[in-house]
């Protein structure tokens, strides 16, 4: 397999005199596999009889993006013996000479920093440290006491605010940190076609992010959205959803979808703003509009706000729909919904979504948060849709060959 300078420059990482190393930059640039390669090789080299943590943002994303492929590498089912307790989130590898444990952790949010409280380890490869609260990672880092351990980080680039690019990054040499910034050239396996479908999937300060791997500011509009690649009256059939955002005193939403050909269709539109009209529905009134909206259509299910009690119990009450709680990762799914609508995989009818489409022309970030925000207003439209993306396409759309729609 071929490999680039700065993927010699990971595996010469443990040989230098840097107390830690970050590798941060554009998407599938090969930082995070050679990451743990020399991470596990570097630990079984120095040590024997030690814990080390092995850091995502979530245990999942851990097990799928580092533990699953290690697995399968033959280069390490060579080299040591291997035994992964899922139950345990635990690797254990052994050489015959040295054994050494590889804890997995997932730092969601500032609860999670007890999970690795009391810990005693050698190192931590903390995998997309800019999605992890900065309690967590301190925590695991604090947590390397062992003399000799060594700190890796790897991450996509956030804003320019963002606490590991202030306190790491621009500090590194303070903190006697090796920095190697990484770009979609420095992974020679990519192919051209490869990489400019990858290039082909992001817009706005995505693609600044995740295919330049520039530390940029959120500003601006934060969909980019084509009348051309993004609208369609057709009809439609296929497998159906209804996706709302509650609201009493701002607008109450309700979209109707359909999945058909790897494409999902916003076709039709309740949109209710109590502000406008100056009286508030109840959540019966409510379920009637939502009732027409779907009229004779199987709904799979509709995704709903997951603080949404109520409207969750009049639906669940009336018997006739499955209710899902929305996935609410609010960058996570804006970041979905980019990718899609840059795919032309998301379309709407104009005609007949007008709400959804006077949001896309103001929906926008909030620059002066110093954090990825969004501005709270003209936004519940886009919620509901963030909410549908978030919950169902990304288990329903095939997220490989982005550039195909059939």
């Amino acid at each position: 397999m071929p490999i680039s300078e700065k993927q010699r420059q990971i595996m010469a990482f443990p040989f230098t005199k840097y107390e830690a190393l970050i590798a941060d930059g554009a998407i599938r640039s090969g930082k995070s596999s050679f990451m743990m390669l020399a991470f596990v090789d570097d630990a079984m080299r120095r040590f024997n009889n030690q814990r080390f943590g092995v850091c995502g943002k979530t245990v999942d994303s851990v097990t799928k993006n580092l533990i699953v492929p290690y697995l399968g590498l033959s280069y390490a089912k060579k080299k040591y013996s291997l035994q992964w307790r899922r139950s345990d989130k635990t690797l254990t590898v052994s050489d015959g000479r040295h054994q050494n444990i590889f804890e997995v952790f997932g730092g969601k949010d500032e609860s999670s920093f007890a999970l690795i409280q009391g810990r005693t380890l050698a190192g931590v490869l903390m995998d997309e440290v800019a999605l992890m609260p900065r309690s967590f990672v301190e925590q695991a880092t604090g947590r390397c006491s062992v003399d000799g351990s060594k700190l890796w980080f790897n991450c996509n680039p956030d804003s320019p605010e963002h606490w590991f690019y202030k306190e790491w990054i621009l500090k590194a040499r303070e903190k006697n940190a090796l920095w190697i910034h990484f770009t979609m050239e420095d992974n020679p396996s990519l192919s051209e076609r490869i990489k400019a479908r990858y290039r082909s999937m992001y817009s706005g300060v995505f693609y600044q992010r995740y295919i330049l791997g520039e530390w940029v500011l959120a500003e601006g509009l934060i969909y980019t959205f084509d009348k051309e690649k993004n609208t369609d009256a057709g009809e439609h059939s296929g497998m159906w959803y209804l996706s709302c955002d509650y609201g009493i005193r701002n607008p109450f939403v309700c979209h109707l979808w359909c999945i058909q050909g790897g494409v999902a269709y916003c076709l039709d539109e309740y949109y209710y703003d109590s502000r406008e009209t100056g009286r508030q529905r109840t959540d019966e009134e409510h379920y009637e509009e939502i009732v027409a909206l779907a009229g004779d259509k199987p709904i799979e299910c509709i995704v709903i706000d997951p603080s949404a009690t109520s409207m969750r119990e009049t639906i669940d009450r009336h018997g006739r729909f499955s209710v899902w709680k929305a996935n609410n990762d609010v960058i996570g799914g804006i970041g979905a919904m980019s990718t899609l609508l840059q795919s032309g995989r998301l379309k709407y009818n104009a005609d007949r979504c007008p709400g959804a489409i006077r949001e896309f022309g103001l929906y926008s970030w909030d620059a002066d948060s110093g954090i990825d925000k969004p501005i709270k207003e003209n936004d519940h439209a886009m919620d509901a849709d963030r909410y549908f993306v978030s919950t169902v396409l990304v288990d329903e759309l095939d997220w490989v060959d982005w550039g195909k729609v059939t």
